[in-house]
């Protein structure tokens, strides 16, 4: 019985990391520009491959290798956003330009420049 309901919790979490990979594909290929897709690709493609590592460990009756797929895990939670945040500023200080809807860019903002990407209307003073 409990093995039964193990390997449906392990097939649950390979079908959401299977989705979560394909939403960061798709994302991948639909977002606008450079930042999106890399945030696309960082936050989807964690938690999928994420759930597939976590999967693994709780298939496996090896400890040794259920203990290297939550190293893993905790590796990829640990480096990914790190990875995505050093490579947008790298991109950004090479000249990588944002999307034209994008409202607000913190980077300038953080060097003392800030300005929205598109027009915001200022909004009414109350009288008196």
């Amino acid at each position: 019985m409990i093995d039964a309901v193990m390997d449906i919790v392990v097939a649950l979490l390979i079908v959401v990391g299977a989705l979560f990979s394909v939403i960061a594909a798709i994302g991948l290929n639909r977002l606008p520009d450079l930042y999106s897709r890399m945030h696309s690709a960082s936050k989807a493609g964690t938690l999928g491959s994420g759930a597939i590592l976590i999967a693994l460990a709780l298939h496996t009756d090896d400890a040794a290798t259920m203990t290297r797929a939550l190293a893993g895990f905790g590796f990829l939670l640990l480096t990914a956003p790190i990875a995505a945040h050093l490579l947008a500023r790298a991109a950004y200080s090479a000249g990588y330009r944002m999307w034209s809807g994008s409202v607000l860019d913190d980077l300038k903002a953080a060097s003392g420049e800030a300005r929205p990407s598109r027009k915001v209307e200022a909004e009414p003073s109350s009288p008196g």
